[in-house]
């Protein structure tokens, strides 16, 4: 894995947890709104919603630059719009950079040729 594709991955893994949690604080902003007289929907609506662009954008980076299958990367863009799916990919993607960087330790070492 390069160093572009690295980043974008990573990206995409930073990303992907304040989105999740801004999604949660949006919906509990949305029943908080129509319970009680505390509207913060449209500043929160506003966060998530540059977030959740800030994701479609690096997932599209990321796709591109790993090479992911389809099923993949469409997994990870079903993730994005499921309240906790961000946790979700988040932890998937961290292990995906770790298992990469494994791989690429084994490369330099010569004990995996490929």
């Amino acid at each position: 894995m390069d160093i572009k594709t690295a980043s974008a991955l990573r990206r995409l893994r930073l990303v992907s947890a304040p989105e999740a949690v801004s999604f949660l604080v949006l919906l509990l902003c949305s029943v908080l709104k129509r319970t009680t007289d505390f509207n913060a929907v449209p500043v929160m609506g506003a966060v998530h919603g540059v977030l959740f662009l800030l994701y479609v954008l690096f997932w599209a980076d990321a796709w591109n630059r790993a090479k992911w299958s389809f099923g993949t990367a469409a997994l990870y863009f079903v993730l994005s719009v499921l309240p906790t799916g961000g946790f979700f990919a988040e932890r998937r993607l961290r292990r995906e950079a770790e298992s990469a960087v494994i791989a690429a330790r084994a490369r330099k070492e010569g004990v995996v040729k490929a």
